[in-house]
């Protein structure tokens, strides 16, 4: 087993901290050579081709660098008493720069500790299990505490203001109404909300939304009801969704990527009193039933018979009964792998929720959030509610538009962007000149959540914007599990990071027992932020208070978290467990790609098979068979896909995610080469 580890190149970046992405390198002659990226962000990343050279003979694993004239040699030698390792290393502090620095003993030491993980792997010892602050309550209050007295989120030098703030949270709570009538308390005249027809300061998102509150009771809604918001990003929705809050009132936001069908029969099963709409939506109301009271978000002109929340605001007089309990969010999961579902968001317990973004994303005070991630859609959603706390202005556009974005940022002097990763992918498909033109100065953070983000896109975006791009891994159901910021990403592209304050990560096996590290088993997670439940369908499983994320992944040695992929992409030919997103990666890397998508499709010789769904970049043609080879001499044959089709579009839902499942519907390449889905007719004039 030693044997096995120390011939795989794998091993190295998983157990030995200071060494990140470990990529093979295309080799005709002589021995496979890996891509490693070696170093901290302290010092430098230094990227080194090193050559695995080994002597089955002589049971000896050398790795050689020739271009800094270095190597480290491993021997295992068999005795009575077991197996002895010599390693041998000759010149190191050429490859790593922190080498120079440390004292040979500490050299010593470094590698001794990655040799027992190796060992601690062959014994399978339950060792991937991570706590930031969640099992001991004094540290994780005092990391609270510290992280909301230096962000200064209750830091104020004015007594009344601070009074007023911890009033308005008593009375409302930790939720998106209680977060704006705080605000409210401290800066009435700070701009909230920027949209797409004006903008609100937090007096008036906080006063509107009591008006409409009351508006919303006089029709007869109270605690325990529930109404429906279909709608996109504007100050409307917000308004929506704290009133009620307010009110004691559940809110069903919609997915708009959902046919009029589901929305239909989501409104049935819930029974919502009352549908929030905006007015260009109406196609998909075509089901519901017509005595279900249907107001509009806004007035477009276009069909005036419809009681809009501005006619609602004005006859509300702000009077209400305060409720014993605050109203739910209950936002759709995607879908992506099957239908979605009704998740029951919790509300924020204190400041914990902000303390632990906090602790990984350095978010400030006061500052300006562009956020054209859908506000329906968890990740909109909780970047909306962080933003409450910091004050932040928010700009909600109801359209994204990769150029139009650059515009905004340069406009407001933007520091913090919401994104989700097909965002990502459009910003950068902006030519050169488009991308020179306006003054991203000012971002500080673009923080992507949603889908994993090729390594090959991670640098290319640092490699144009700088050190801001952070990677948030979550879902519906846990909210946040890790998050990469710019160090982890220039080191390890393809990390999902580290736990943030108040969050348990642990990897275990089917029988929910720790893996060791660097071992792949299931992702499961523990915060004070997991879901309530779903609304029609029976919870993830759980172990010992931590929810199944339902991905498969491994904790490397300095406590980052990566991602195989999904439990259910990953698929088993001739007897082989391979998983789509290495070979995503390694196509990822070729310039005349724009997009791929890989997934298991089954096969009658060997239970399942590969295929790949390439977008290529315009202008540019490429063979399959040079592909087959390309992805062969990086990752081994079973990882070839035998089928390889080329297509105009990948499908997306309304949020930018890949629709692999409907990539494996009979005749899904003719529907994707004519672009007939959701999110590319979005994309034309849409979310």
């Amino acid at each position: 087993m030693l044997w096995k580890l120390l011939v795989d190149p794998d091993t190295y970046p998983r157990l030995f901290p200071g060494i990140g992405a470990c990529d093979p390198v295309e080799t005709i002659d002589g021995p496979p050579s890996w891509r490693m990226r070696v170093g901290t962000a302290d010092t430098e990343i230094r990227v080194l081709d090193l050559r695995l050279v080994l002597n089955r003979e002589a049971h000896t694993v050398e790795l050689q660098c020739p271009a800094q004239g270095s190597f480290a040699a491993a021997r295992l030698r068999g005795g009575p008493e077991g197996t002895h390792v010599v390693i041998t290393c000759f010149a190191p502090a050429r490859v790593h720069p922190l080498v120079a620095s440390l004292s040979n003993s500490a050299v010593v030491e470094w590698i001794k500790a990655g040799l027992k993980r190796m060992i601690d792997l062959a014994d399978r010892a339950p060792t991937s299990v991570l706590v930031n602050g969640e099992e001991s309550s004094i540290r994780l209050q005092a990391g609270v505490a510290k992280q909301m007295l230096t962000t200064g989120v209750v830091r104020t030098y004015r007594p009344d203001r601070i009074f007023r703030q911890l009033s308005n949270l008593s009375a409302w709570g930790f939720t998106l109404a209680g977060g704006y009538a705080a605000a409210a308390a401290h800066s009435p005249r700070r701009t909230a909300i920027i949209d797409d027809r004006g903008e609100r300061t937090f007096r008036q998102v906080h006063t509107r939304s009591h008006a409409l509150a009351s508006a919303m009771g006089e029709l007869g809604l109270g605690a325990g009801d529930s109404i429906g918001v279909l709608s996109r990003n504007h100050a409307e929705m917000v308004e929506i969704m704290s009133a009620a809050s307010k009110l004691g009132v559940d809110a069903i936001l919609f997915n708009l990527g959902q046919p009029a069908g589901r929305i239909a029969e989501i409104a049935e099963t819930t029974g919502i009193a009352m549908l929030f709409t905006d007015p260009d939506l109406e196609h998909l109301l075509e089901y519901l039933s017509p005595d279900l009271p249907c107001y509009h978000t806004v007035d477009d002109g276009m069909l005036p018979g419809r009681i809009t929340v501005e006619n609602l605001i004005a006859s509300g007089t702000g009077n209400f009964t305060k409720p014993r309990e605050h109203g739910r969010l209950i936002v759709l999961t995607s879908g992506t792998s099957g239908r979605a579902k009704g998740a029951v968001r919790p509300h924020p317990k204190g400041f914990g929720t902000v303390a632990a973004v906090l602790s990984r994303i350095p978010l400030r005070m006061n500052e300006t959030m562009l956020i054209p991630a859908p506000v329906f859609h968890t990740w909109g959603l909780a970047a909306l509610q962080i933003s409450t706390p910091l004050r932040a202005t928010v700009i909600l556009p109801e359209h994204f538009d990769a150029q139009e974005c650059l515009r905004m940022i340069a406009e407001f002097r933007v520091s913090t962007l919401i994104v989700v990763p097909v965002m990502v992918h459009r910003i950068l498909d902006l030519p050169a000149s488009i991308l020179a033109r306006y003054d991203t100065s000012s971002l500080r953070i673009v923080a992507s959540c949603g889908a994993p983000l090729p390594g090959a896109t991670v640098l290319r975006f640092m490699d144009v914007f700088g050190e801001v791009l952070y990677n948030f891994y979550g879902s519906t159901e846990v909210s946040w599990a890790s998050i990469a910021d710019p160090a982890d990403l220039r080191s390890s592209p393809t990390t999902a990071g580290r736990a943030p304050l108040g969050t348990k990560i642990a990897v275990l096996d089917e029988d929910r027992r720790p893996v060791p590290i660097g071992a792949t088993g299931r992702i499961f997670i523990s915060n004070h932020m997991l879901f309530d439940g779903y609304t029609d369908a029976d919870p993830p499983p759980e172990a010992e208070g931590m929810l199944d994320t339902g991905d498969l992944g491994y904790l490397d040695a300095s406590g980052r978290l990566f991602v195989a992929g999904r439990d259910d992409e990953m698929i088993i030919s001739g007897g082989e467990n391979i998983f789509p997103r290495p070979v995503e990666e390694v196509l990822s890397h070729l310039p005349q790609i724009r997009e791929v998508a890989v997934l298991g499709v089954a096969d009658r010789e060997f239970g399942q098979r590969l295929a790949a769904f390439i977008v290529t970049r315009d202008g540019h043609a490429l063979d399959p068979d040079m592909l087959r080879t390309h992805i062969r001499r990086r990752l081994g044959r079973f990882s070839v896909p035998r089928d390889i089709v080329f297509v105009d579009a990948l499908p997306r839902n309304a949020t930018g995610k890949v629709l692999k499942r409907v990539l494996t519907q009979p005749a899904a390449t003719d529907r994707v080469r004519h672009g007939a889905y959701e999110y590319q007719r979005n994309r034309r004039g849409g979310n």
